[in-house]
């Protein structure tokens, strides 16, 4: 819970190009490095070498520290979870489509062929993304998106 809390108050802070490079970043730390993401201090310390490489100032590791043994967020990250249960949602990954369809991340290219040109037939988004609200994350920073060149990270 603290790492899933840790990337929203990183993406709602810095913005969503800066937390996906931080889940990206903690899912080598796990999956590959071996670590557990319930060990605070080091993942306090990863997450700020990271964002080293993307901000000019980033928080401190005891500032970090401290925003995981809160729990600020906390509540977010519950609805959140509620909302995957309700949808039907038990695994990774899937894809949420006008916060309705869901889509299994091995479903063939036609399905989602399919659903998006229902979509462009249709003209307009039924319903846009459900998770936002839900999170707390501000309009302007989705509208800022969360796939930038590593160049503009930088920045």
């Amino acid at each position: 819970m603290a790492s899933h809390r840790l990337i929203q108050h990183i993406g709602k802070t810095y913005g969503l190009a800066v937390s996906e490079a931080i889940y990206d970043r903690l899912n080598i730390y796990y999956f590959v490095d071996g670590h557990a993401l319930n060990d605070r201090p080091r993942l306090a310390k990863a997450v700020v070498e990271e964002l080293g490489k993307h901000l000019e100032e980033p928080p401190s590791e005891e500032e970090l520290l401290d925003f995981l043994n809160g729990n600020q967020g906390r509540k977010e990250i519950e609805t959140a979870l509620q909302t995957l249960y309700d949808l039907g949602v038990s695994g990774i990954p899937k894809f949420i489509i006008e916060g309705q369809t869901v889509v299994d991340g091995a479903a063939h290219s036609s399905v989602f062929v399919n659903i998006f040109r229902e979509i462009e037939e249709r003209g307009e988004i039924v319903k846009g993304p459900i998770f936002g609200d839900i999170l707390g994350v501000s309009k302007d920073v989705l509208d800022q998106g969360s796939h930038v060149p590593d160049t503009e990270l930088a920045a």
